[in-house]
């Protein structure tokens, strides 16, 4: 399998959110993830966010930003059937190498707790568990509403 992994760009939007629709428990946010929100995100961090492609064919996507700190992984994604053979793993190193271009020296992510797919993958390439803090939110426009892809 030959895979690409290029920097994400917003002309490459259309044919992520179409494959974050494809993936169960995915959660999209009306604003943050419209392309106005995913153009104001890759605006701010031009280099970090990846795709993954198999020629034309768009396979995953990563969101990656960080605030000058700390940067956080979103959106992590592979299509089904391409899950497995390395795509995630290669679309996090490359995050990680733009992150350390940026001289961010630590990353974080959130996953649901019920995400048994995603927490399986962080687990098995070497994340570790935070079990010493809480995570807070506290929502400024509650227009901004998620909505749960269900799985297939």
């Amino acid at each position: 399998m030959d895979i690409d992994i290029r920097v994400m760009t917003i002309e490459d939007y259309d044919k992520v959110y179409a494959l974050w629709k494809t993936i169960g428990g995915f959660g999209l946010r009306s604003m943050d993830d419209s392309r106005e929100g995913i153009a104001r995100f890759l605006k701010r961090n031009p280099t970090t966010s990846m795709t993954a492609w198999d020629g034309d064919k768009l396979i995953g996507a990563i969101l990656c930003g960080h605030d000058g700190r700390r940067g956080c992984l979103y959106h992590v994604c592979v299509r089904k059937g391409y899950r497995r053979h390395g795509v995630g793993k290669a679309m996090v190193v490359a995050c990680m190498k733009a992150l350390q271009e940026e001289q961010i020296t630590n990353v974080s992510l959130i996953a649901f707790t019920r995400n048994d797919i995603g927490n399986a993958f962080w687990n098995r390439i070497g994340w570790t568990e935070r079990k010493d803090l809480n995570y807070y939110d506290f929502i400024l426009n509650k227009e901004n509403i998620t909505a749960f892809i269900e799985e297939e």
